[in-house]
């Protein structure tokens, strides 16, 4: 039920009939029309925009527009008044009946409600992490996991059908530094001293990857040059590296559905496939890049270089695909990689990359554009860095990692549930403070714990009705006489409890999922206010001394833990039953 679109449809049909009796000319494009909560609460309970979508196509003052159509509306027993205001906006006020309708359809739904058709089953892949598998995980690699789960559940609720995609970047010379970095830790764990030497990677993590490989190889690599060992070596610390990563993911509550490899594109021809497809659209060529901005004419060396026409799917410039020597660029395989996710049959690609990959937008989009020949669009989510703090000063980094605070250490301090919930707690191109005391303080500051608290308290409102012997199965709360929630703090919980169907279908939109963790910030204080009522007025308490009264106002309740519960499991958080 998406009492909006209800509401929405109703304003189509009225305008329609206008259309008929001749109040309205034919042929107008009712599109744009739109259905939403008032800037003003005290305005009404919705508006729409529908008169001055439609003023000039009509040519017809918006106010004259409002004023006919407000007269049609209010014949409909769901609306109380219609009232044009300003140039012509239209607010209304529905009965009473319709937010207690709401509460009836959200426990008949349970974890459904809101569910929506939005994305009519279309194919979307999402690729998120894809961490060098270098080391564990940092900090920012966690708001990235948290995001791409996030945003995939967001999806999945609104109608699409889901794939979480991990790019395993072990194709390039970081995966050379790392097999030489296991190598010395090899060494050490055959009684050697180890030669961190500069470049390499310093990590106590990879003391048990040497470990393991002595416990492989014995000592038969240790005087054999590199070029005996380097494969054996980055192929074992690759893989041990993606254990580690896949069960840092764990520890946050992802799960990916595909793992793909750089390394499985390099001697398989898919990259030269990739390159000869967009060479047949004419779109490969041999030729020389204008100097980088910044560049002195006698610092650049111009020379030939294999070229993209990017500039052709809306770059800036041209993009290398190959050096002077005949090698690839590092953009040769992604646009393999992009080539492989196009040809899988997927509507729609999104990456999810860090900030300082904001070079890369333009140049993905467009070979994405060029290779689906503009049928899959490509949308590219940055995530911007996240500043840790405890005890008022930065969080030192992880010993362990060497250089960064990893993003066990963040879940080991704070917990998966509330990493999770504050990594949404902004937008993914905004900067994020993770402060380890606030996140975990117990009060209205704290989103995490105002909406787990609000969820507790509808299970603790369960329980005391159960004590009391009064039936609290959603089927008879659904049945209850809804009637008699007539209180405007309870028909204010339940208009919000109105908005999730909407705002599930704004936030697949706009692919942003923190609107989840606001709207349940929202729908929690609600919540608590009218609890909090209830201490000065009794009868506005959910347990009543008559078990009917009980159950239409612990059916409210009930109907807030559904949207909560919902909204959370989109988040990848488990609500809680109880406050410890």
């Amino acid at each position: 039920m998406n009492l909006f679109a209800e509401i929405r449809s109703l304003v189509v049909a009225s305008l329609d009939d206008m259309v008929a009796a001749g109040e309205l000319p034919a042929g107008l494009d009712t599109a744009n029309v739109a259905v939403e909560p008032p800037r003003d609460a005290a305005h009404g309970d919705m508006a729409t925009n529908a008169a001055m979508v439609l003023a000039k196509p009509a040519g017809m003052a918006p106010r004259a527009i409002a004023d006919a159509l407000a007269a049609r509306l209010v014949a409909d027993p769901r609306v109380v008044t219609a009232e044009a205001a300003g140039p012509g906006f239209l607010n209304l006020r529905l009965a009473p009946a319709v937010w207690q309708g709401v509460v009836r359809a959200a426990l008949g739904a349970g974890r459904d409600f809101g569910r929506s058709t939005l994305g009519q089953g279309a194919r979307v892949n999402v690729e998120f992490v894809s961490a060098n598998p270098t080391g564990p995980m940092h900090v920012g690699h966690t708001r990235g996991a948290v995001f791409g789960d996030a945003l995939a559940s967001l999806l999945d609720f609104a109608g699409y059908k889901v794939t979480r995609e991990y790019y395993i970047n072990d194709g390039g010379a970081q995966v050379d530094v790392l097999a030489r970095s296991a190598f010395e830790r090899y060494r050490e764990a055959n009684g050697l001293s180890p030669e961190i030497a500069e470049g390499l990677y310093p990590g106590d993590y990879l003391i048990p990857v040497g470990e393991a490989l002595k416990a492989k190889f014995g000592t038969r690599l240790l005087d054999q040059p590199e070029s005996v060992w380097l494969a054996d070596v980055r192929e074992f610390a690759t893989e041990a590296m993606m254990a580690m990563i896949r069960d840092d993911l764990a520890l946050l509550g992802v799960t990916m559905d595909v793992y793909s490899s750089e390394k499985a594109l390099y001697g398989t021809g898919k990259i030269e496939a990739a390159i000869e497809t967009l060479r047949g659209m004419d779109l490969i060529y041999e030729g020389t890049l204008e100097p980088p901005k910044g560049k002195l004419p006698e610092d650049w060396e111009e020379r030939e270089q294999t070229l993209f026409r990017s500039t052709a799917h809306g770059d800036d410039v041209d993009r290398p695909v190959k050096k002077s020597d005949g090698s690839w660029t590092y953009f040769a395989p992604d646009i393999a990689y992009h080539y492989d996710k196009v040809t899988r049959g997927f509507d729609q690609l999104i990456d999810i990359l860090g900030a300082d990959h904001g070079g890369y937008v333009k140049r993905l989009k467009a070979v994405v554009s060029a290779l689906s020949n503009g049928r899959v669009p490509l949308e590219v989510k940055l995530i911007q860095l996240v500043k840790l703090w405890k005890n008022g000063e930065p969080f030192k980094m992880s010993k362990r990692a060497g250089t960064f605070v990893t993003l066990r250490d963040v879940v080991e301090q704070a917990g998966a549930d509330v990493t999770r919930f504050v990594m949404l707690t902004r937008k993914n191109d905004a900067a994020l403070d993770f402060d380890f005391d606030k996140v975990l303080e117990q009060s209205k500051d704290n989103p995490v714990f105002y909406v787990q608290y609000a969820h507790a308290r509808v299970s603790s409102v369960l329980r005391k009705a159960a004590e009391a012997g009064i039936a609290t199965d959603d089927a008879t709360l659904a049945a209850a006489d809804l009637g008699r929630l007539d209180h405007e703090a309870e028909i204010g919980l339940a208009k919000k409890i109105a908005e999730w169907p909407r705002l599930v279908e704004i936030a697949a939109r706009g692919q942003e999922p923190h609107r989840v963790a606001f709207y349940l910030y929202e729908v929690a204080s609600d919540l608590h206010a009218l609890w909090n009522r209830g201490n000065e007025d009794t009868s506005l308490r959910f347990v009543q001394a008559d078990a009917a009264t009980s159950q239409a106002k612990i059916a409210l309740a009930r109907a807030a833990g559904v949207v909560i519960s919902a909204g959370l499991a989109i988040l990848g958080v488990t609500p809680v039953e109880e406050m410890r």
